[in-house]
């Protein structure tokens, strides 16, 4: 089924964009746009075939992924393309009535000033869409923001005031981040010199075997209080059985739908794991691999004077969290919008209210992480990368100021 999605909605964009092309280009060419467009889609065909379709295939040779993800952009800069012709049509038929001038009949041919409007209208989205381009790449690949959270509760257990800890969120280790970008992460994580190292899902793009260089570059770093990780809705797009092997023999412990009590100073901290609910449905193939988000699985066991940490990928869950009695949550997922062309506004708010930073509700608050690294194309707009740095604080007198 993704696979006949994806295929529909690629053709589709495809058609309207032919019909462009054929009225921007010159006529000379006319007849070989159709054969460049697929050409073009080849690669991505086979890809997107191999991926959905195929369960367990190889990863492609690198000419033809590397084609394949170049066919993908393309349809990045079909659909910039498609919006501005749209808006260039419209600005071209309000200019017509405002000269007065009559339009070219049916069957009369193009009407030259209307081609050279959407052509210049072309350009001009061609220009535009490079300077974001470069400026995204540099926001995307460039040191993360480091937030720095002390988050007061009245209740925390006096052993675990000042507790420290770094959530790491949305790695996506694969095709656009690699091992020299994952050792810079664990450097920025290992100089702020935490308790506990939190990841809390996407930590590869799409395959089991692209853990590997995380594992690499987190070798031999062994917070006090430990190493502890749940998986993302990527992390399902394969067989996540090889990540949660791989991760508990690095010293990573997965918790999905369960828990693990830290001790300190006398006070109990009981880390909570719920699974994505994208366990029910890997690779998009109704392919089961747990049953989604347990928070009554997660708390079996649990002491009462235990202070409650959730771990939980998606923020939209946050409520199966406050089931399992989370006075904290930490989230990740929506990377903060990561492409955000409206100063001030997330894109992220397609997928629910919660896009980044802190929220409260009650005595209880969620942290949401905007991640590190990027999905699909390899650029962050107005939503740098984050790492972030909490502090967890027992004070009756004070609560979270900006929590919203």
């Amino acid at each position: 089924m993704g696979f006949l999605i994806v295929v529909l909605v690629v053709g589709l964009l495809q058609l309207l964009h032919l019909q462009l092309l054929r009225l921007e280009l010159p006529d000379r060419i006319q007849r070989w746009i159709p054969w460049f467009l697929a050409l073009l889609h080849l690669p991505l065909a086979i890809h997107a075939a191999m991926r959905f379709a195929i369960p367990g295939a190889p990863p492609l040779p690198g000419v033809v992924w590397a084609l394949s993800r170049m066919g993908f952009y393309f349809q990045a800069l079909t659909v910039v393309h498609l919006l501005l012709a749209m808006v260039a049509e419209g600005l071209w038929r309000i200019w017509q009535r405002a000269e007065s001038r009559p339009e070219v009949a049916e069957g009369e041919g193009v009407d030259p000033s209307r081609r050279a409007f959407l052509r210049t209208a072309a350009v001009a989205g061609a220009g535009v869409a490079t300077v974001l381009g470069v400026g995204g790449a540099q926001e995307a690949y460039g040191d993360p923001e480091i937030t720095r959270q002390q988050l007061f509760f009245p209740d925390l257990p006096e052993g675990l005031d000042g507790l420290r800890l770094v959530q790491l969120s949305d790695l996506h280790a694969g095709p656009l981040v690699g091992a020299s970008l994952l050792r810079r992460w664990r450097e920025l994580a290992e100089r702020e010199r935490p308790e506990l190292l939190l990841f809390t899902g996407d930590l590869v793009d799409s395959r089991s075997d692209e853990l590997a260089p995380l594992l690499e570059a987190f070798q031999g770093f062994r917070p006090p209080l430990g190493t502890f990780s749940v998986l993302g809705n990527h992390d399902y797009f394969d067989d996540p059985r090889p990540l949660w092997r791989d991760l508990e023999a690095a010293g990573i412990r997965s918790l999905e739908n369960r828990a693990a009590l830290v001790q300190r100073r006398g006070g109990t901290l009981a880390l909570l794991g719920l699974q994505d609910p994208m366990a029910r449905n890997g690779r998009f193939l109704r392919k089961v691999y747990g049953p989604g988000p347990r928070p009554a699985e997660a708390t079996v066991g649990l002491p009462d004077n235990a202070f409650r940490l959730c771990l939980n990928h998606r923020p939209s869950e946050w409520n199966a969290a406050l089931a399992a009695g989370a006075r904290l949550t930490l989230s990740g997922h929506t990377h903060g919008g990561q492409i955000n062309l409206i100063p001030g506004v997330s894109s992220a708010l397609v997928i629910g209210p919660y896009t980044d930073g802190l929220y409260r509700r009650g005595a209880d608050l969620l942290y949401v992480s905007r991640g590190l690294g990027v999905v699909g194309l390899p650029m962050r707009i107005q939503a740098p990368p984050e790492l972030v740095v909490i502090e967890l604080r027992r004070d009756p007198d004070q609560g979270s100021k900006r929590a919203r």
